[in-house]
């Protein structure tokens, strides 16, 4: 072992200088210097450079394709079917397009129709979904591919329930402790007898001799059958905060609606039925004061009142019949209410008149009223044929639509409409809330509420002076007071029903704004729904997606008050003119209801008699396709005669005014008030307003404007802005070149367009971001024709470049803060991303429009590279051939104007490029704002640019021009710069900038150069490098190169670009490939290790060079786990998630399903095995508690073991838990107390980052290839093998199962969102349950981060956001879990055993494989005491026998540590309650014991050890089944019977009696179980196993520390004391043995001062033990300074328990030890303490301040009780408690354990007959006793510390009389003394103890008086004699004493027993006894007086002679009883000594 020391301290002095050794040269970090030899040459390259790449076209050029072997060849390049162009049918809700057929359409609305049209075109990376960032690892994901997984079976479940698995249905009895049948002795074993039990089955092949060679093969196959393919999808999905590189497509652009609500018209009926009522329904929001909606006018009346109209009308269109419309609400708010106006046919009369009838008339009384109807019919009829086709104002009425929404939860308002069957579409599903919801106050859902059925009643009359909209605002707001004055009106009483529920998502029969028929439209003629326009309140940021084109035209009031003539009933008539003819009015404006779909005129409803109506009527038009300077509005007022006068006609026009609706080429809108004139305008009218005062013309009110009016277009072909428009106008005259053109008022010829197009350009910027937003497609459209194709202006280019580019940026930068809201993760403005996705191609390039191709049909038609494509496709029209490609064919043309345009025309990615390359600083800001967008536009223009110009098949380096990678590599440098720079300014712009960036590059892969891009990526590197030395925040710019990194290899090639089939070439001469190499034998390092396998595993030069982005990855992982980096917990987190993601990621993806790619795979993070196992000491240790870390590598390091810590006192827990064993599962010591604490540096890892970088380092273990590992195995130095081995060791501890019970625990667990939360659920956890559940349960929006800042982007809004808050689960996602987490646990613990298999092979010839396979063992022996599943099990214990048959040496020549953990987690398993594990466990142990034998011809080590197992087992296992163990101790028997092998040899013999042995000492151990509640009991077991170890002097002590603790635990310190003096006491009888020192302690004897009890420890002598036999004694207590340890132990109990003698007494035997060993320290601190004992003694002298214990009897009656039954003890409780106390808890404890109503407490102390207890019930007695000492006793015991130490004799009385009552008459008053003999001294170590004898008295009534009068004299005595004297208690003593009035008092005494002298002579001794005590109480009450008498002032002196009178008048009385002497007493008596035990008249009882 000299090498391996040496190694050792190398080890130790490089650790000190690792930070310079890193810094400076090496990579490598284990620091020993067998590998920083290697360091020097391959690895030399330090981590923070960035290394050059290989030039990847070139590595794969000089690789034939055919190199690799089958499926790996796919990873050698990228598919040919990559990149391929997608033509998407754009989505159209309507049947029919709905754009305008007309042939000539000018510029713009073309433009508008084919943006409307056109196919979306899609640049597609075939792969891409399979990457990360586009399909995620979620949760939800996770759980899919969850599904089907086996259930493993685990102990903890399995005992959970108390019936065991499916396997041991054989077995009768299930439940644990089941002992009821068998009688309760340990002697039991012979009854229950283990010959009779059943056996498990055995293994078969188990006592055959194989070739170990052969096991090895067959276990390994057994442990590769039925493994999960996928390691991580057992584990919880990476961590979504981290995932910066999800995207997602965006989604295609479409239609904007807000919430959706349907309206559906039932029924209108009023009182009476007279003539036809016209609805119209809108909403209007109060608080906006607008009207949000058009109109929806519906129409329900009946036939007969339809027929009334039938002059005017024509067949009625379908979509005029509509009666439910669909409302859109974008911005909804409780201010919203639908307004329901009601018109009627105009009649002669006002409304009042007109309403009359409908008010006062009710139906009930028709029959009263049928003349009056008669005549109101008639009326109606006349009205209706003549003046039908007018209208007028009825009455109207409003419903709060808040008040549906939120009362929609209740039944139906009204009780008439209950029965009502609900529409049938309204169970359909739901739409989700809407994207927009309104914020603060008003937040208001439309989008989800229950159906309701409106039944309105109650309608207004309309107030013909109040009809405008500001006066129904005023209404409207009046209606929602309380105090409405609308209530106080008579309503016109109406039944209107109504229904409102959420639209459906999909209704049918819906017609548009537009009246076009939306998708599904099953039949044409089925009754239409209405699409209601909405007229948002504010802005919606919305692109247009399809042709919209209409006008409103809102009359809001007239003024002819001034105009002459008869002029009153007024209507307006709007027409659409399209010339000035009369019969150019077209046929634009919308029907109504019950009408044709489209009118030529319509007109106003009319107020009667009103010369100044106001009006509140919409028109809608919809504006043709062309409108020109000729369009324009015209408006006849007519004045309408509603009484038929012959000569008079029915309308006469009054007045006219138009609108021309072009100006300067603008659609004119917005309010006018217009001039009316009283004649015809004249011809050519129409191209002017009515402002222009036209001569001969006469006006109203003389050309003042008399008619108000209102415009407003809702058109997505006229922007109606000022800015577009002139845009839009200057790009299409460019188009068109038609010249000279005017604009305004400019005229623009050649030579000006220019200047005025760059200054439109500029000014884009002003344009109202809710135009710009609508028209962005058109704009961003415009921009790029414009950098593309430059316009020809007179034959020169002109170059709008730049210009364009920075409008683009400022319209882009527009757009995006309009949208503020809408953006995805990644601050990306949705709209603007599904433009460049869908909508942005290069001018002139339509795929769809190319020479021959085919149509493209519905199905997304895919333009990839297949060899049946049509010959034309590619042929472009040469307008976008790039100049850099002439050789193209150029469509026919004009020549010239065809090559001027090549010339001109430019790509757009190059375009882009330089123009950002170069441009300003202002617009640079803002591009850089957005860089994402241009960078995406860039890609999809190069992608187009190769797909479309057929250059997919040139070679990468040949396809774009270096001048524009240039300009890339330029772009990229200074974007990497300003990331740099802004990081501490502008973090969140920087994190944007930075993710961009490292996209673009990404894509790049996808389409350029790879190498290129690489080295790009290094650029970049090294800038952030640079910057790192001096950066103030370095963390913030690691964070965002973590993100760019990972971001890079989310690329979906991501394995092909690490070239991973090219093997490494490392410097060395070339060797054969390693992969090749498969053969399983081991090259363990006698020759120099292979450096070609060594830089595959390390983070070497070769590596980063090749396997370029593995390299960075891993090298970041590398830096961030450096002790010395900074801003260590998130940044660890980053990059061991980053892995996490991509391993997760690799393991779903189809391509890489098969062993040997993903082995390939795996090759690229091999890496990752150094870099855990160097990060080892601050990964966080799952193993064990604090300050203990195992550490295998230190025991490799070196031989010295750190000294277990022996002073301090024990803990009690873990005390409790060592019951026997070194190492058991609950305390699970350290594997080796090496310098382990002084390697940990730096940043401790959390429990989360941890475990996550452990199941990558398992999945690199479960997926590289075996023979690799082991080839690096072989070379590890032994200190890197060590700390691999723990790294295993951990992986074990962190991935153990938790079981059921604690997913159930967290889940009850009420977690609060709050910012410590983590902590608090780690510490939760880790606590109690261990770390698996907090990833589990970390659903991570549970937990919000516990720091803010590294929060990146806004998660309120991120579309992939996971799980809600829900905290509680339901029992099958526990359930699941519980799944889930099983099978991690087996695979986890299955793939450590793999490596550990492999690590074996390899060491097999290694010159230290002592030490390494003794580490192994430990981890294998680890593995097995965790909770492990059967599956589990059965190959580790497999492993374990394998291990053990070719290594006995490790267990039985080295310490015994090994063999006593091994025996221990053997024996559990025998436990188990799973048949299977107890088969392949007894078959362990049994070959653990033949091994032994056969190497020795006796086991006893095995023997000892596994004896001791038991006991600790049974002491500490809460849920150990003993059945299941007897089972196995019974399987054992049967191999020993049935092994041929040693059938000549005692070894049977000896199996059988240990096997009866461990039968016994189960039997009694199992007891201990069921008394786990009652301490009592608890002890008292304890205390008896301990006795039953006495041969067995380690198991008795270690039962004495646990007792100890216990007692401890339970605040018995005086117990807990004696316990360690006992303990003490046999270490010192062993040493005894060993040596003999003078200064030792001469066995127990020594203790004797401290306790008479000691003496039992000596029961172990030589016979029973030699100390040098082998196992005994072995523990590190049998020692001198174990002795120490626990004597300072004792001496602290007592301390503790105010027992400062006996501290002394302890301290008495310690100090020679401590002399002879010159520990002057510890002297001094023994003295120190024994002076603070002295000290406290004599403070607390009188002994009240200590108090020692109260003492009770307590006897137990009836069966109940078992071993208990008639057994009586002396209990010790806590001083001062009462009797009620102990009786209290005693039937508490009882009842709880027995059932009500069983437990009896017999409430006196007299003797207890059995016969008269009730068998079922179970009685105790308790009885108060005090401690009694013989005369003789009292002398030594002087303090009051004497007279409560070393207790052995008790003392209660019970008076009685002989009729059975408890007190009498004084003749007849009895009194029986018992005094009770424990078996020993209290304190003992036990706090109850059992009586041993027991002695009663009974005193005849005249003891008793004796017994009274010594006690009254005796306290009159002590009154005098006090000091300082108290006068009170003098005078109340004597006052009982000589009071006249005392009730049996002393006179009584005397009279009654005095008066004669007895008969029987035995009594006279008494009667003089008694005559001798009241000649001494005289005497003191005489000496009383006399000294109350001195002590009295003169108020007390009356009283006092008082007390003298009373005195003389009883002693009076007395003298003659006291003065009569009995003959007998002067005979002398016989000189016998008097016993007072033998007294005549005591009985005894003895127990």
């Amino acid at each position: 072992m000299a090498a391996a020391e040496r190694r050792a301290f190398a080890h130790k002095i490089n650790r000190t200088v690792a930070a310079e050794v890193r810094k400076q040269v090496s990579r490598e970090r284990s620091g020993s210097p067998h590998s920083s030899r290697r360091c020097s040459s391959s690895l030399g390259v330090p981590l923070t450079e960035i290394i050059e790449p290989l030039d990847f076209e070139d590595v794969l050029l000089s690789r034939p394709p055919d190199a690799e072997p089958g499926p790996l060849r796919d990873l050698v390049e990228f598919p040919a079917d990559d990149l391929e162009l997608l033509l998407q049918p754009r989505e159209c809700r309507t049947t029919e397009l709905g754009i305008p057929k007309d042939g000539k359409l000018d510029a713009q609305v073309r433009a508008a129709v084919e943006m409307y049209t056109e196919d979306w075109i899609i640049a597609h990376r075939r792969y891409q979904h399979l990457s990360a960032a586009y399909s995620p690892i979620t949760t939800e994901t996770q759980r899919e591919r969850q599904k089907g997984l086996t259930r493993q079976v685990f102990e903890q479940d399995v005992s959970g329930d108390e019936k065991s698995g499916p396997e041991d249905s054989d077995d009768p009895r299930h439940s644990s402790g089941s002992l009821e049948d068998t009688p309760r002795s340990s002697g039991a074993s012979g009854i229950f007898d283990l010959r009779n039990l059943a056996a498990d089955s055995l293994l078969p092949s188990l006592l055959e001799r194989v070739a170990p060679e052969d096991v090895d093969r067959r276990n390994e196959a057994l442990r590769r059958q039925h493994r999960p393919r996928t390691l991580l999808t057992l584990y919880p999905a990476p961590d979504e905060d981290e995932a910066v590189e999800r995207c997602s497509h965006p989604e295609p652009p479409c239609e904007h609606f807000g919430q959706r609500i349907l309206v559906k018209c039932l029924s209108l009926k009023f009182e009476i039925e007279i003539e036809p009522i016209f609805g119209i329904l809108a909403l209007y929001d109060v608080r906006e004061k607008k009207k949000i909606s058009e109109n929806f006018y519906f129409d329900l009346n009946s036939d007969p009142m339809k027929g009334l109209l039938r002059v005017h009308s024509t067949h009625p269109a379908i979509s005029t019949l509509a009666r439910s419309a669909i409302f859109s609400v974008t911005y909804p708010s409780p201010d919203i209410f639908l307004v329901i106006k009601l018109e009627k046919v105009l009649q002669q009369g006002d409304i009042s008149e007109c309403c009359e009838p409908y008010m006062v008339m009710k139906e009930v009384d028709a029959a009263k009223n049928k003349e009056k109807l008669e005549k109101l019919r008639l009326a109606a009829e006349q009205f209706c044929t003549r003046l039908g086709r007018y209208r007028m104002p009825f009455a109207w009425t409003a419903v709060h639509l808040a008040n549906i929404v939120s009362s929609a939860g209740q039944p139906d308002r009204d009780s008439d409409s209950e029965g009502e069957r609900r529409p049938a579409w309204t169970d359909r599903r739901r739409r989700g809330p809407p994207e927009r919801t309104s914020s603060g106050d008003d937040a208001c859902s439309f989008s989800s509420f229950r159906p309701a059925t409106l039944t309105v009643t109650n309608f207004f009359k309309q107030e013909a002076e109040r009809l405008s909209d500001e006066d129904l605002f005023k209404f409207l707001a009046d209606m929602r007071r309380p105090s409405s004055l609308l209530r106080r009106l008579r309503p016109v009483t109406a039944q209107l029903k109504i229904d409102i529920s959420p639209a459906p998502e999909n209704p049918h029969f819906c017609l548009s704004p537009e009246l076009l028929h939306v998708k599904p439209y099953p039949d044409p003629r089925g009754r239409p729904t209405k699409e209601i326009l909405e007229f948002p309140t504010r802005e919606v940021y919305a692109p247009h997606t399809s042709y919209r084109n209409l006008l409103y035209v809102y009359p809001h009031s007239l003024n002819f008050s001034s105009r002459q003539g008869s002029v009153r009933n007024l209507t307006v008539r709007v027409q659409y003119m399209a010339g000035e003819d009369p019969g150019q009015a077209l046929p634009v404006i919308f029907g109504k209801s019950s009408c044709s779909e489209f009118t030529r005129e319509a007109f106003t409803p009319v107020v009667y008699h009103n010369k100044s109506p106001e009006f509140y009527e919409e028109f809608k038009l919809h504006l043709p396709a062309c409108v020109t300077e000729n369009h324009h509005l015209l408006f006849t007022f007519y004045h309408v005669s509603c009484q038929p006068r012959p000569g008079t006609a029915l309308e006469t026009p009054v007045g006219f005014t138009w609108i021309p609706l072009l100006q300067h080429g603008r659609l004119r809108t917005g309010p006018f008030c217009l001039p009316v004139s009283v004649d015809q305008p004249p011809p050519s009218y129409s191209v002017l307003t009515p402002d222009v005062a036209l001569p001969g013309m006469r006006w109203v009110d003389g050309h003042k404007g008399v008619f108000s009016v209102e415009l407003m277009a809702v058109s997505s072909v006229h922007p109606q802005d000022p800015y577009l428009d002139k845009f839009f106008t200057l790009v299409h005259v460019l188009e068109e070149g038609a010249f000279p053109f005017r604009l305004k008022d400019v005229v623009l010829s050649e030579g000006t367009v220019e200047q005025e197009l760059r200054a439109s350009l500029a000014s884009l910027r002003l344009t109202s971001p809710e135009f710009l937003v609508a028209f962005s497609h058109h704009v961003l459209d415009k921009l790029v024709r414009l950098v593309v194709r430059p316009p020809i202006i007179g034959g020169q280019i002109v170059n709008l470049g730049r210009g364009a580019f920075e409008a683009m940026a400022h319209v882009v930068s527009l757009i995006h803060r309009s949208l503020e809201a809408a953006q995805d993760a990644r601050g990306h403005c949705l709209l603007l991303a599904a433009y460049v996705y869908y909508a942005f191609r290069l001018p002139g390039t339509e795929p769809s429009l190319l020479g021959g191709a085919p149509p493209v049909t519905v199905q997304p038609a895919t333009l990839a590279r297949g060899p049946g494509r049509p010959a034309s496709l590619y042929l472009a029209r040469s307008k976008s051939i790039s100049s850099s490609n002439p050789d193209l064919v150029v469509a026919p043309g004009s020549v010239d104007d065809e090559v001027s345009r090549i010339l001109a025309s430019k790509l757009l990615h190059e375009e882009l490029a330089l123009q950002w390359v170069v441009s300003g600083s202002a617009v640079r800001e803002a591009v850089l704002q957005h860089a994402w967008f241009f960078f995406q536009l860039m890609v999809k223009s190069m992608a187009l640019h190769l797909i479309l110009s057929q250059r997919l098949d040139t070679p990468r380096k040949l396809r774009f021009p270096g001048r524009f990678l240039d300009d890339i590599s330029a772009l990229v440098g200074s974007v990497g710069l300003e990331v740099i720079t802004r990081v501490h300014k502008d973090t969140e712009l920087a994190e944007r900038l930075n993710a961009s960036l490292a996209f673009f590059l990404s894509d790049l892969l996808s389409l350029v150069d790879r190498g290129f891009v690489f080295s790009l990526v290094r650029a970049h590197y090294k800038q952030v490098a640079t910057r790192l030395q001096s950066a103030p925040n370095p963390v913030a710019l690691l964070t965002l190169r973590m993100d760019f990194t990972r971001i890079l290899c989310s690329h979906e090639h991501y394995v092909t670009l690490n070239l991973p089939c090219c093997p490494l070439s490392p410097p060395a001469s070339p060797s054969p490939s390693v992969s090749s190499t498969t053969s399983q034998s081991s090259t363990f390092s006698s020759q120099a290790p292979d450096p070609k396998v060594t830089s595959m595993f390390e983070l070497s030069g070769p590596f980063r060079q090749q396997h370029f982005l593995a390299g960075l990855l891993l090298t970041e992982l590398a830096l961030a786990l450096e002790p010395e980096a900074e801003g260590t917990s998130q940044l660890h987190k980053k990059a061991i998630s980053a892995v996490h993601s991509l391993l997760c990621g690799h393991d779903v993806d189809p391509r890489y399903a098969e062993a040997t790619v993903k082995a390939r795979v795996a090759e690229l993070y091999l890496p990752l095995l150094s870099l855990a196992r160097d990060t080892l000491p601050r990964l966080h240790d799952f193993a064990e508690g604090p300050g203990q870390r195992s550490r295998l590598a230190s025991m490799l390091d070196s031989d010295t073991e750190a000294e277990g810590d022996i002073g301090g006192t024990i803990n009690p827990s873990v005390a409790m838990a060592i019951a026997g064993g070194p190492l058991a599962p609950g305390s699970r010591s350290s594997i080796s107390q090496g310098p382990a604490s002084a390697s940990r540096s730096g940043c401790a890892l959390s429990a989360e980052s941890s475990r996550t970088l452990l199941v990558c380092v398992l999945w690199v273990l479960k997926n590289a290839e075996p023979a690799l590992l082991q080839h690096w195995a072989a070379d590890l130095a032994l200190p890197q093998l060590g700390r691999l081995l723990d790294l295993l060791y951990l992986c074990l501890a962190a991935f153990e199962y938790k079981g059921k019970k604690a997913f159930e625990r967290i889940n009850s667990l009420t977690f609060k969102k709050s910012l410590d939360m983590k902590a608090r659920l780690e510490e939760a956890i880790l606590g109690t349950i261990g770390a698996r559940q907090e990833m589990v349960r970390r659903s991570r929006e549970r937990i919000p981060l516990g720091n803010q800042e590294n929060v990146r982007w806004r998660k309120s809004i991120t579309h992939w956001r996971q799980t809600s808050d829900r905290v509680d689960k339901t029992k099958d996602e526990m359930e699941h879990e519980a799944l889930v987490d099983g099978n991690l646990a087996t695979e986890a613990s299955l793939v450590v055993l793999d490596t550990l298999e492999i690590i074996v092979q390899t060491v097999i010839l290694s010159e230290a494989r002592e030490s390494v396979l003794g580490a192994v063992l430990k981890v294998v022996l680890y593995s097995l005491g965790s909770a492990q599943s059967a599956l589990f099990l059965q190959h580790g214990l497999a492993t374990q026998r394998s291990l053990v048959s070719k290594f006995p040496e490790l267990l039985f020549e080295e310490d015994t540590e090994l063999c006593a953990d091994l025996c221990l987690r053997l024996l559990r398993h025998c436990g188990s309650r799973i048949s299977t594990v107890r088969t392949h466990a007894s078959a362990s142990l049994y070959l653990l014991m033949r091994q032994n034998f056969e190497i020795g011809h006796n086991f006893a080590r095995v023997k000892m050890q596994v004896t001791m197992s038991l006991s600790s087992l049974v002491g500490t296992t809460q849920n150990f089944s003993e059945e299941h163990l007897r089972r196995s101790l019974k399987t054992i028997l049967t191999y020993a019977e049935e092994d041929m092998g040693l059938r000549d040899s005692t070894f049977a013999e000896q199996v059988q009696d240990l096997m009866f042995n461990l039968h016994m000492i189960l039997t009694d151990t199992v007891k201990m179980k069921e008394h786990q509640e009652d301490p009592e009991m608890l002890i008292d077991l304890m205390y008896r196993i301990a006795r039953g170890y006495q041969g067995s002097p380690d198991l008795r002590l270690t039962w004495l520390q646990n007792m100890a603790g216990k007692h401890a635990e339970l605040g018995n310190h005086a117990e807990a004391a004696q316990c360690m003096v006992h303990a003490a006491a046999l270490v010192a009888e062993y040493l005894a043995l060993l040596e003999d020192s003078r200064y030792l302690p001469v066995g127990c004897v020594s203790f004797q001062n401290i306790s008479s009890n000691v003496l039992e420890e000596s029961a172990i002598s030589d016979d029973i033990l030699s100390p040098d036999e082998e196992g005994f004694c072995s523990g590190k207590h049998f020692t001198e300074l174990g002795l120490v340890g626990l004597l300072e132990q004792a001496a602290a109990y007592f301390t503790m328990g105010g027992l400062y003698e006996a501290v002394n007494e302890v301290y008495k035997t310690l100090i020679p030890i401590l002399e002879a060993h010159r520990d002057y320290k510890k002297l001094a601190a023994v003295h120190g303490k024994l002076q603070e004992a002295f000290t406290k003694i004599m403070h607390q002298s009188s002994g009240w301040e200590r108090v020692f214990g109260t003492y009770f009897r307590v006897g137990f009656y009836g069966t109940r009780f078992g071993d208990l039954d008639e057994q009586e003890f002396v209990y010790k409780e806590p001083s001062i408690t009462k009797l009620a106390e102990i009786s209290h808890r005693l039937e508490e404890f009882y009842t709880e354990r027995f059932g009500e109503d069983v437990v009896e407490i017999i409430k006196d102390s007299n003797p207890v007959d059995k016969t008269k207890l009730d068998s079922q019930k179970a009685y105790i007695q308790i009885t108060y006793v005090e401690p009694h000492f013989d005369t003789y006793e009292l002398k030594d015991r002087v303090t009051y510390f004497d007279r409560n130490y070393g207790l052995r004799t008790f003392l209660f009385c019970t008076p009685f009389t002989p009729d059975g009552r408890a007190h009498g008459e004084l003749h007849e008053q009895h009194k029986r003394k018992t005094l009770l003999s424990t078996d020993h001294a209290f304190p003992y170590i036990k706090t109850r103890i059992r009586v041993c004898h027991r002695e009663e008295t009974v005193l005849t009534p005249v003891e008793v008086a004796i017994e009274d009068m010594q006690k009254k004299t005796r306290e009159l005595a002590f009154a005098t004699e006090q000091d300082p004297p108290d006068a009170k208690m003098l005078q109340m003593v004597l006052q009982g004493s000589v009071g006249p009035t005392v009730n049996q008092g002393p006179l009584e005494v005397a009279q009654v027993f005095l008066a004669e002298i007895p008969e029987d002579p035995k009594l006279f001794r008494h009667h003089n006894k008694l005559r001798l005590c009241f000649k001494d109480f005289c005497k003191k009450c005489e000496d009383a007086l006399r000294k109350n008498k001195a002590l009295i002032g003169p108020d007390q002196k009356e009283y006092h002679r008082e007390l003298e009178r009373n005195y003389a008048r009883l002693r009076e009385a007395l003298q003659p009883l006291l003065t009569q002497r009995l003959p007998q007493l002067l005979v002398p008596t016989t000189a016998s000594l008097r016993n007072s035990l033998n007294r005549a008249s005591f009985r005894k009882a003895d127990l």
